[in-house]
Parts: C-alpha cells; sequence; structure tokens
C-alpha cells in the first residue's frame, strides 16, 4: 500500500532522530492518512486535505 495522499500527492518526508549525543540517524516522517469512503470507492486522504474537504463542502 502506498503512503500518499490521492488528493495533495504528500508522500513521507525524510528527517532525522537524533540522540542526546547528537548522533543524527535517518527515519521517515508518516502523513496522517485516514481511509474515506468518496462515491463507492475508498480513498487515502491526508487530514490537512479532509480538513479543507469538510470545510469547503459544509456551506
Amino acid at each position: 500500500m502506498s503512503k500518499k495522499c490521492s488528493i495533495c500527492g504528500r508522500e513521507p518526508r525524510m528527517s532525522f532522530s537524533r540522540s542526546h549525543s547528537k548522533v543524527a540517524t535517518k527515519r521517515r516522517q508518516l502523513l496522517n492518512l485516514q481511509t474515506k469512503k468518496v462515491g463507492n470507492k475508498k480513498i487515502k486522504i491526508c487530514t490537512r486535505c479532509l480538513r479543507t474537504f469538510k470545510k469547503n463542502n459544509s456551506n
């Protein structure tokens, strides 16, 4: 399964974990993806897009 938003296309970022001695090890910052049903199919959508979607469709 891909860790990618179906709407905006955002993907995980690369960052560093820093220990107490300041040693850097690479890690992935994953998105907060939610599975939502739109119409009759399921899509993976990040919470930022979900919030915008709800805001624009509330009127």
